[in-house]
């Protein structure tokens, strides 16, 4: 994967060109970014960079077979840890390297892809994958042999968040003083939720949403007409992998937006309406029979609804991006029911939910909590 391949940010190609070209490469790095931004392609590339630009000094032959290699990902000083959990095929003690296959294939279907997608294509969507102290045993292993030819070894460490505090501490002392010509990369979309002592140890590199225009233009190259890509570039909010999502408008998933509409039409009716309550403890019982990783994802995008509601009520249309299409939902008849009134407090409460979801308490009871205390908070603005 080459720099030309990944859409826009320029300006941290540049960066990391020059600090390459400059033999001033740090050995540990952070990527911090949302998906959709090309955080993890871009690493990708930049090891590419790293290990191919010398290959074979005057004679090409060696910056090619370099450059194939990893067109295959396969490239023997390039490693990669990331979450997993085991599965029909790994039943116990799951490491990154008992599924590079399935690896291999999301990032050449997805390099833009996220958490959830890929734990959908291992078939651990309703678990919560980690990096383990096992994998952490497999990297120091790794690192710890000589690179097969002679220049750097580059551990792309993706969803760093997801390192335990065992993995974590079993890499602390590596990540500081690494072996010689070793880089580490680490990629997280929070960087708050990695331990101090890692972060410490890493130059940490900001990747803003990706602009616009680089969106709309991928879109109008893989055929998509002008006005239609600069909707659904406005829409993306940055993310390439939302912005796939909602061109292929076939396969476009409204189930989340379903699901908000009938969550906010029944608290609006449950005021003083006992009967309306059992529908918001069916919609409960309904969101809390998938899986955990869904569960979150519904409740950071009823986030973004709310969010985007205020500042409609707020008249600050340029910044909004969301677009209904499920049940003659307008946002722009829901956003008075938001505001600064009530804003926090329903923020707060989604992401105590979260919480709550993620360190396995019940979905069930959460879910009815959340729905019950939203009926009063949309009453509030």
């Amino acid at each position: 994967m080459l720099f030309k391949d990944i859409l826009g940010q320029e300006h941290i190609k540049r960066h990391l060109t020059v600090s390459a070209d400059q033999e001033r490469i740090p050995h540990a790095q952070l990527f911090v970014g949302n998906e959709g931004s090309g955080v993890l392609p871009m690493a990708i590339a930049y090891a590419q960079y790293v290990l191919c630009r010398n290959s074979g000094g005057e004679n090409n032959t060696g910056i090619e077979t370099c450059n194939l290699k990893f067109g295959n990902l396969a490239h023997p000083d390039l490693h990669f840890a990331f979450p997993v959990a085991a599965n029909s095929k790994i039943k116990s003690r799951p490491v990154s390297s008992n599924f590079l296959e399935e690896w291999r294939q999301f990032i050449n279907e997805r390099p833009y892809g996220t958490l959830f997608e890929w734990y959908q294509s291992l078939g651990i969507e309703n678990k919560q994958g980690q990096i383990g102290v096992d994998e952490a045993q497999e990297i120091v292993k790794s690192l710890s042999l000589k690179s097969y030819e002679g220049n750097y070894k580059v551990m792309i460490i993706w969803m760093a968040e997801k390192l335990n505090i065992s993995a974590a501490n079993k890499l602390l002392k590596l990540i500081e003083e690494p072996p010689n010509k070793t880089l580490f990369i680490l990629i997280a979309r929070n960087e708050e939720q990695i331990m101090q002592t890692i972060l410490s140890r890493c130059q940490i590199l900001h990747f803003p949403p990706l602009a616009e225009t680089a969106i709309r233009e991928k879109l109008v190259s893989r055929g998509i007409e002008e006005n239609e890509a600069l909707k659904i570039a406005h829409q993306a909010n940055g993310d390439y992998n939302r912005a796939m999502v909602l061109a292929d408008t076939d396969n476009s998933d409204l189930t989340f937006e379903k699901w908000f509409v009938q969550w906010v039409r029944s608290a609006f009716k449950a005021k003083g309406n006992k009967a309306a309550i059992h529908d918001l403890i069916a919609w409960g019982e309904q969101i809390a029979t998938t899986g955990r990783e869904t569960q979150k994802l519904f409740l950071n995008y009823c986030l973004d609804v709310f969010r985007q509601a205020l500042l409609i009520n707020y008249s600050a249309q340029p910044l909004v991006y969301m677009e209904f299409k499920a049940d003659n939902f307008r946002l722009d008849k829901f956003a008075p029911f938001v505001s600064g009134n009530n804003i926090t407090e329903i923020s707060r409460e989604l992401q105590d939910a979260i919480y709550h979801i993620e360190r396995n308490g019940n979905a069930k009871i959460v879910l009815t909590d959340l729905s019950i205390k939203l009926t009063r908070l949309l009453h509030k603005a």
